[in-house]
């Protein structure tokens, strides 16, 4: 790995943008099709239980989208849409599939921890540990991961320590994976 990574701030902020940009055209296709099921096929939106709410939100927004975005990591030319924009990809120590769901397992799991805690939130007006636990913990891992990614030399989060993965410019030469 890279040991000073020169990927600039501005970078990762255009591939943040972007992807942010999919993800969010990807949900209102799915609050769409949603919209659809319930109006024209059930006749209306079913009252659901805090756990159905918790495997919607799971199923259909979470699990998908880390899905495509390992896929993405994974495939040639190694990133996500917004990776590709700012020209960057990721790097493997060891090429698998299971090292980008890895790593983008915990990259979005903040987003999964604050599902958890508003979902529950809305269902207890944000009045149980678990609302306020899970929300909490979203919040604070994402931080954590954004100043692992800002402020380390290599520029690697939790989930590329995990992986064994790295982000780097596609213009960086390429080095070897044990410098």
């Amino acid at each position: 790995m890279v040991k000073n990574n020169s990927i600039q701030f501005k970078s990762r902020v255009k591939e943040l943008a972007v992807d942010y940009v999919v993800i969010l055209l990807y949900l209102v296709g799915l609050l769409l099709l949603n919209l659809f099921f319930y109006f024209f096929i059930l006749d209306g939106i079913p009252q659901l239980t805090v756990f159905q709410s918790q495997m919607i939100a799971t199923i259909e927004s979470v699990i998908p989208v880390v899905l495509i975005f390992s896929l993405l990591d994974y495939k040639k030319p190694y990133g996500t849409y917004g990776k590709r924009v700012a020209g960057l990809r990721v790097q493997y120590k060891n090429h698998t599939f299971s090292r980008s769901l890895i790593r983008n397992t915990i990259k979005f799991l903040p987003w999964q921890l604050a599902h958890i805690g508003v979902v529950d939130g809305i269902y207890s007006e944000f009045t149980t540990l678990n609302s306020i636990l899970f929300t909490n913990a979203g919040i604070a891992l994402a931080i954590l991961l954004l100043c692992m990614g800002i402020f380390r030399k290599d520029k690697r989060h939790l989930g590329d320590l995990l992986a064994g993965t790295q982000v780097i410019s596609i213009k960086e030469p390429q080095k070897s994976l044990s410098d």
